[in-house]
């Protein structure tokens, strides 16, 4: 089940780093994680986010997750998860991470309701899938 979703998430994972390379040849800003000299993230407006700097938080942030859900995935499906209750939670969790950059960091002055669901809903992806993998070795345990 965790090999069916490396090809999703790494496409979307793909596509994000893209957007941040388009911006840095349309701006021929090779390095650096700003476009705009005054910096908003400092001051506070989100309503005219830097679009390099949206790009690379919203890549930046799909990496801080998606790696630790794979491994998670795999040691739940190792130790004999079901694969259909899997299946569905790597279907949620992409759809999650997906809003959270879609309908949430790219929505209006980056706080789209998608934002705050994205990452609810990581976290008790993460949390419940970590459970769920000790669950199943409970056996180890003794219980």
């Amino acid at each position: 089940v965790t090999a069916t979703w490396a090809l999703p998430f790494t496409g979307y994972l793909l596509f994000l780093a893209n957007r941040v390379v388009y911006q840095r040849i349309k701006n021929e800003q090779w390095i650096g994680d700003k476009l705009n000299k005054s910096d908003a993230t400092k001051t506070g407006d989100s309503s005219n986010p830097d679009p390099l700097y949206l790009n690379i938080r919203s890549h930046v942030n799909f990496l801080e997750n998606v790696p630790l859900a794979f491994v998670l995935s795999a040691i739940a499906e190792l130790n004999g998860a079901d694969r259909t209750i899997l299946n569905y939670a790597m279907a949620a969790f992409f759809a999650a991470r997906v809003g959270h950059v879609e309908m949430g960091l790219r929505g209006a002055n980056t706080m789209g309701p998608g934002r705050l669901v994205g990452m609810l809903s990581t976290q008790a992806f993460l949390g419940g899938l970590a459970a769920y993998g000790t669950y199943l070795v409970k056996g180890y345990w003794g219980y």
